[in-house]
Order: structure tokens, then sequence, then C-alpha cells
């Protein structure tokens, strides 16, 4: 029969009109996803925790800082991880390494008593990360001959990215912030070595796909190459030099706070002396032709507006837990303590069961081919429906129910499990085809997401420490949040592959989580400001910021919506 999907070995097998190996990568990434969120949900809400309590008793400024220094630098070193497949090892012994790396950060982190365990439980999670994220999206993308399907294969894919993320912040943040914190780690590290094995004992379904870097086409002139050499080192040099310029013209800031000092210091030069060489280097490729250039614009042009997105939408991780924590009312009783478990046990096992309905989908195609990755992941299931029945079990129990601050964090993971699947099936059926307008939709979706918490912290006074704002507020946000997300992330992905060229698609991904570097270091260092916003004037003020700037990139994006579909020159 006629190759639909590429090169793997189960061709023939689908589910959901969708290759197994999708769904084979699918599972690989949740695990990876469940373990980063996890650790992410905790971060924060670990470092301002009082030393009885068992944190650090850091300030929030710094604590989220260094949240948004970490998450910034997990999406920075995947530039050089996609660099790395295209050039030495292979996307798929890239994704085996990357994992492996970050199951043993994870260990680390799981000591986080000694600080220098902990710092390098965040070293090895960056490294990880970068060898990992941008080359198991290269490999989902090298799955399809047919373009037409890409989208709603990375929406696939995105939710299960996401169920990883629900089940990490929800069995995590709840072990973390209710029986330890290093159990909370550790569980994470668990589940991601787990994960790592799924893998590399399943990746034999991919045929050839990613187990090899691609080869470059040689051009007979030596000179080519001479050229390539010499841009390399013009554009590193005009990075230098505007790096210098940066740190030497910006304003210092004084202060006390190592991390202060590298966030608005050191990082703005890092930025600008990064971000701008690397988009030079790429236009100035002479092997790029028209059509090609155009569309490297494209992408460099939706990743300027991602920025916006990432910028606001994560403060999921940093003020919005600092808002859950301290100003949210979270205790029920009675009644409502009931209806919350009853619900919270809803909204846990249904998910779980939808997760599980699909891992026994991929069993039934796959497990002839792949048993011992496939019994790795039937494992890995028992021992999350056993965490989850204990904990909700535990719930039940207890006369009074105070939710966690983490637990708001599922529920962007929630609506999107629930929701991808009907909005994979709206982009396929075609009412909206522009990559723009999915984009700028989005940005305004986001942006209406915090004019809710906006209003619904309107009668916080001014610099209070704390207060007990109805949760329905956030539930409102997350839904709204999520939506956009719908609506930017996985439509990004494909639109990376699929206008990316082919030689150069593990850097482009790479290129396209530089702007989650920029957007996760720029998101923390504006949420550090909560306090001295919420001082100075209000936190709704706090939370319009994050109101009007991407309402305002969506309304200037689908201005610009004509001039781009001509450069995209027929992809949509």
């Amino acid at each position: 029969m006629a190759d639909k999907f590429g090169s793997s070995l189960v061709k023939d097998k689908t589910i959901l009109d969708h290759p197994a190996s999708l769904f084979m990568l699918f599972f690989t990434e949740m695990w990876e996803r469940f373990s980063y969120y996890g650790m992410r949900a905790l971060l924060v809400l670990f470092l301002t925790s009082s030393l009885i309590d068992g944190g650090y008793g850091w300030e929030r400024e710094d604590a989220i800082g260094l949240y948004g220094l970490y998450t910034g630098l997990v999406y920075l070193t995947p530039l050089f991880g996609g660099m790395i497949a295209d050039n030495l090892i292979g996307y798929r012994k890239a994704v085996v390494l990357g994992a492996l790396i970050m199951a043993i950060g994870h260990g680390f982190m799981a000591i986080e008593s000694n600080p220098a365990f902990f710092y390098a439980g965040l070293t090895a999670l960056i490294i990880g990360n970068g060898l990992f994220k941008p080359n198991i999206s290269s490999i989902v993308g090298q799955l399809y001959t047919d373009e037409s399907k890409k989208d709603s294969a990375y929406t696939i894919f995105y939710m299960g990215i996401n169920a990883g993320a629900f089940l990490g912040i929800l069995l995590c943040g709840y072990i973390g912030e209710k029986i330890s914190w290093s159990y909370g780690f550790g569980l994470a590290g668990i589940f991601m070595l787990l994960g790592m094995l799924q893998f590399y004992f399943g990746q034999s379904i991919l045929g050839e796909i990613g187990k090899s870097p691609k080869k470059k086409v040689v051009d007979a002139s030596a000179t080519k190459g001479e050229t390539n050499t010499k841009r390399i080192g013009t554009w590193a040099l005009v990075g230098l030099v505007i790096a210098a310029l940066c740190f030497l013209l910006f304003p210092k800031v004084d202060s006390t706070s190592f991390l202060t000092t590298v966030n608005k210091n050191w990082i703005p030069p890092i930025v600008f002396g990064l971000v701008i060489p690397i988009v030079g280097y790429i236009v100035t490729d002479p092997s790029l032709t028209k059509v090609e250039k155009d569309r490297v614009w494209v992408i460099i042009i939706l990743t300027f507006f991602t920025v916006f997105f990432w910028w606001a939408f994560e403060q999921a991780g940093g003020s919005m837990s600092v808002f859950a924590r301290d100003y949210t009312d979270r205790t029920l009783e009675g009644s409502s303590g009931t209806i919350f478990n009853s619900i919270n046990a809803l909204l846990t096992v249904g998910s779980l069961a939808v997760i599980t309905w699909v891992l026994f989908k991929l069993f039934n195609v796959t497990f002839s081919e792949i048993s011992l990755s496939n019994t790795i992941l039937g494992f890995s299931f028992v021992v999350i429906w056993g965490i989850v029945l204990w904990m909700l079990n535990r719930e039940f129990q207890a006369d009074t129910t105070e939710v966690q601050a983490s637990w708001f964090s599922i529920l962007n993971s929630f609506f999107i499990i629930t929701m991808a699947p009907m909005v994979s099936k709206f982009w396929e059926k075609g009412i909206i085809t522009s990559g723009p307008i999915k984009f700028a939709l989005g940005l305004i979706v986001l942006g209406i997401g915090f004019g809710i918490l906006a209003f619904g912290s309107s009668g916080i006074p001014q610099g209070a420490k704390t207060a007990s704002v109805s949760m329905v507020w956030l539930i409102l946000a997350y839904y709204f949040h999520t939506m956009g997300e719908l609506c930017v992330s996985p439509v990004g992905l494909s639109y990376v592959s699929k206008l990316a060229p082919v030689r150069l698609i593990g850097l482009m991904f790479g290129v396209w989580f530089i702007a989650n570097f920029v957007a996760n270091w720029a998101g923390g260092l504006t949420g550090s400001y909560i306090d001295a916003i919420v001082e100075s004037n209000s936190m709704a003020t706090f939370f319009l910021i994050f109101t009007l700037v991407p309402i305002g990139a969506g309304i200037l994006l689908i201005l610009m919506n004509g001039f781009m579909k001509k450069m995209m020159h027929g992809i949509e």
C-alpha cells in the first residue's frame, strides 16, 4: 500500500487516523512533561515556603526571578540541542540522552536540603531539555508526507504534552505540598526515567526516521563551505559586539541579590547578543531560495509574536501561583469540601481514563512490535493509578479540604485534554486557515483571561499581602488561557514543520524555542514586580498589564495577515 505517513515500520496501523508511532511519541513526551511541570509547579512554592515548612524562605521577587531564569534557559538550550541532532547524533539519540540527563537532574533535586544538589539538578534539567525538546518535535513532523495532517497531528501530540502536565502538577504538587518537597521532586524523576526507557525500547517502530543526522547537500565548490564558516564567524563577532554594547549602555541595577543582578544586568545583553545574530545568520544563508527565505521570515515573525503570548502565559508558575496561595480562598468545609473532592475525582479519573484508553489503543496495534516498551508504559500507568486512588481516598477522609495552590495549574492541562480533540477537528474543517489569524486569536483570548483576573482581584486593598478572593476567577482565567494556548502552541509547532526548509528544521525548532527563553525570562522578571506594583497601585493593575499587551499584539498580527500570507507562498 502507499506510504501515507513516512518511514514507520507500522505504517499500515493507525490510531484515530494517525500513525501508531505518533502515539509512542505522545507517551514519551507525556512523561517528560510530567517531570517538567511537576517540578515547575513546586519551584516557587518551595522557594518561598518558610524554613519551618521545609522551604528556603526566599522573598517572592527572588523566587519568581529564579523561576523565570530557569524556565527561560530551559527553552534556550533547544537551539543547541537541535544543532547537535542535525549535525552529529540524530534526533533519536538526542531524545534518549536528554531524557537520561533530566532523570538524573530530578534525582539531584530530590536532595533539596542541600542547595548544591538543588542547583545541580536545575542545571541538568536545562541541559537535558535542550537535547530532548526540539528533537522529539522534529520526529513528529517527519512522520507525515501529507502536510494537511500536521496541524491535527501536533494538536494530538500537544494533548500528550498536557496529559503529562496534568498528572505531574496534580501528583507532584500534591505530594510536594502535603507530604514532602523531596518526594514531590523525586516522583518527577521516576517517571522521567520510565519515559526514557519506554522511548528507547519503542523507537524501532519509527523505521529510519530520526536515526542518523540529516545528510547535508555537498556543493562541488569548496568555497561554499568556506563562506559558511566565515558567516558563522562574522555573526558570532556581531553577537559579541551587540552583547558588549548592551552591557555597557544599559543602566545597571544595584542590588545585593545575585538573582536580581543576573536577571536585570546580565541576561539582556545575552538576549540581544544571541537573538539578533542568529536571525541574521539564518536569513543570510546563501543556499536559501527566495521562497524559502520568505517562509523563514514568517517563522521569525510568528516567533516574535509568540514571545508576547508566553510572557503572559508563564505567569502561571510564578505570580499566579503566588496569587493562588496567598490571595485565593482555598479552604473548604462540609458539603463544599465534598463537592470539590467529587469534582476533583471526576476530573482526575476522567482524564486518566481517556489517556488509558489511548494507551490500550496503542497496545492493540503495536504490542507485538515493541512489547518491552509497552510493558514499561503499562507499569507506569499501574503506578499512576495507584497514586491517584491513594490521593483521592486520603482527601475524602479529611474533615477539612484545603486545595493546594498548585492544583489550579492542572486546569490548563485538563482543559487541553478535553478541548484539544474538538479544536483539532475545528482546524480540519478549514473555517480558519490562516496561521497569523490563529495566533492573533490566541493572544486576544489570553488577554481576556487576565482581564477576568484583574476584575476578580479589584477588591484587594492596595499593598495587601494576603486576601480571600473566590477561586472562580482563577478557574475562568485558566480556561481562557488554555483556549488561547490551543490557538498558538500546537499550531506554531506545525507551522515551523511546514515552513522550514527540511535541512534546517532542527535549527528552526531551536529558534522557535528561543521565543520561550525570552518570554519566560521576561515573564519572570515582570512577575517579580508583583509586590512593588501591588504596593504602589493594586493587584488589578498588575493583571491589567498582562491583559492589554497580548490583546494589542493580537490586533497588530491581524493587520499583518495579508502581508504574511503572501510570504507563505501557498502554505496555509
